[in-house]
Parts: C-alpha cells; structure tokens; sequence
C-alpha cells in the first residue's frame, strides 16, 4: 500500500517535539504539507490556513490539527467536508456537542476519525488495564502536578475560555482512567481554583463514583514545581498499584513490574493509520465529558492572580 500523504495544522511545539519524528519514523506516511499562522516545516509545501492548502494540494489525504482546541472544529470541518481522514490533537475539541458532529460527519463521508488521547498509549497503561481487569479496584486516587510555566511557557489560548487550563494535562489523567477502569465513573462533586485574572482553572479536585460505590479521587495542579507528579494509585483486592510517570512504570506493592521507552505519538500514528486502512474512526470523548461535568458541577473558587 503506497504512504499516506499526510498534512499537518497548527506548527507549535508539541508538532516539533512530536508529531514531526513520529510520522518521519512511520513508513505508513509521507508528510507533502503544512499549514499554520506562524511556523513552516522544511522541505514540504507551507501555507497560511487549511483552507489554501487544501485548495492547493487536493491528493492530501490525511490531516492531523493540532492548533489549540477553540479553533479546531472549522479546520476539522474543512477536512472532513474535503474527504480526509482527521487525526484531533487533544483535547478533541472545544466542547462535545461539536466533537459530536464531527463524528457525524466523518461517518457520513466515510473517512477515519482519530481523538488522540496520547497517554493512553504510556508503555505501562496496558499492562495496569490488565491488573485491574483481574483485580477488583476498592479505591482510586489520581495526582496530576505539574509546573505550567515549564510545560506551557506564555501561551496565553490555554488560560481563554475553551483552552481547559489545569484540564488541560489534567485530561491526559482522565484519558487513563477512562481507559484502565473495568466500570465508567461519574464526577459527584469537584472544586476549581481560577486565577483571579484568568478565564480557566489553575487547580481542581474531583471525586467520581460509580454504581457499584468505587471512591476515585483526583486533584490536578498546576503552581507544582521542582519534581512533576503524574501518579494514578488504586487499591485492588490483590495489592496496590500505582501507575508512575504518567502511565511510564507499574508498580504493584511498591515492586517495579513494568517499564518500558515511552512511544506515545508514534504509536498513536501506527493507530491512525490502522483505522484508515481499516475504515473506522476511533474517537471516544469520555475523558473530555468528565471534563465538561466538571465545569458544570464543580463550585469555583477564586484564587491569587497567576502570571507568567
């Protein structure tokens, strides 16, 4: 099967740090395209919007967004309306009833569409989905810390309405715990801390539960320096477990039992392309529901103005 030619949209740091080596070390692909307000990529075609580049280059096939969330329902549009298979940075969008529509119409046009929940594809996430499929989970406590003037130096989108804040690696948790719970949780009850200057949260606390009564709690933060945290432990009839590094180790009663190279987007496009030649679409949007119930339920809670 000849390579996938590939656009991609939105050239900022996770497309250079990620998605760039991923698909230069993928034979499924050949990258012909780009297309952004502000970067270019060397040695294929550049333009200043999806919708001139995919005017220009009609034998595109593929594109993968990855601008900020509020602005990615037009292109993803364009895309699909255009007959590409779409690949959705995360989260996949700005609020659901949109990412709805945008499987609508993928399966109307009969192309692939991918959410790309990157830390489900941590190298130890599977082996805790096993553990916990045999072992019966009694709690959950998630911790997701991080220092956002590291990870998100002055990108002021991510501090907007629509740009998630503190949810935004804090989704990456919830992509986890979606994906290794045997049962769906629900939120019960949650409080967020927005700067005072700020339009979305800085930090939050989050208790789900479940038919069967399970106790999961999570608290996101984003003011942690020095050493980040991004620990999800559960306690299980069978031991405890603690899935480290953000799904990078299992440990199960504090013993080391899985660890291996982190190949998150690259395996993420050997999946794109898996559902292309397939002709699915895998888009599951229950990480950025619990996001969404948490807007909704959750009290807020003004805190001290944040600034980078």
């Amino acid at each position: 099967m000849a390579p996938i030619k590939l656009a991609i949209v939105g050239i900022g740091k996770i497309v250079r740090d990620q998605h760039l080596p991923a698909v230069a070390g993928n034979a499924d692909y050949r990258l012909i395209a780009a297309a952004s307000r502000n970067g270019v990529v060397d040695g294929i075609d550049n333009y200043k919007s999806i919708e001139e580049m995919l005017a220009a280059k009609p034998d595109i096939e593929a594109v993968s967004l990855c601008m900020p969330p509020q602005f990615r329902y037009e292109a993803a549009l364009a895309a699909l309306q255009a007959g590409k298979h779409v690949f959705l940075e995360k989260p996949p969008g700005a609020t659901i009833s949109e990412v709805q529509d945008l499987q609508r119409i993928a399966s109307a046009k009969g192309v692939s569409l991918l959410a790309s929940w990157h830390s489900r594809y941590a190298p130890a996430v599977e082996a805790a989905k096993s553990f916990l499929a045999a072992s019966p989970v009694q709690s959950m406590t998630v911790t997701w810390k991080e220092d956002v003037r590291h990870w998100h130096p002055n990108q002021a989108w991510i501090w907007e309405a629509g740009g998630l804040g503190v949810f935004d690696p804090g989704i990456n948790a919830l992509s986890i715990v979606t994906h290794i719970l045997p049962k769906p949780v629900f939120l019960s009850s949650a409080v967020l801390e927005f700067p005072e200057n700020r339009d979305a949260p800085i930090a939050a606390s989050l208790n789900f539960t479940n038919a069967d009564k399970l106790k999961v709690e999570a608290v996101f933060d984003w003011r942690q320096t020095g050493k980040q945290t991004w620990d999800i432990e559960a306690v299980t009839e069978q031991g405890a477990m603690r899935l480290a590094d953000g799904g990078a180790k299992l440990f199960i009663d504090g013993k080391l039992t899985f660890e291996k190279p982190e190949e998150e987007y690259p395996e993420l496009y050997r999946r794109f392309a898996e559902i292309i030649k397939s002709g699915v679409s895998d888009a599951d949007i229950s990480p950025l529901t619990h996001v969404a119930d948490a807007f909704m339920l959750g009290k807020r809670k003004f805190v001290e103005a944040f600034h980078d």
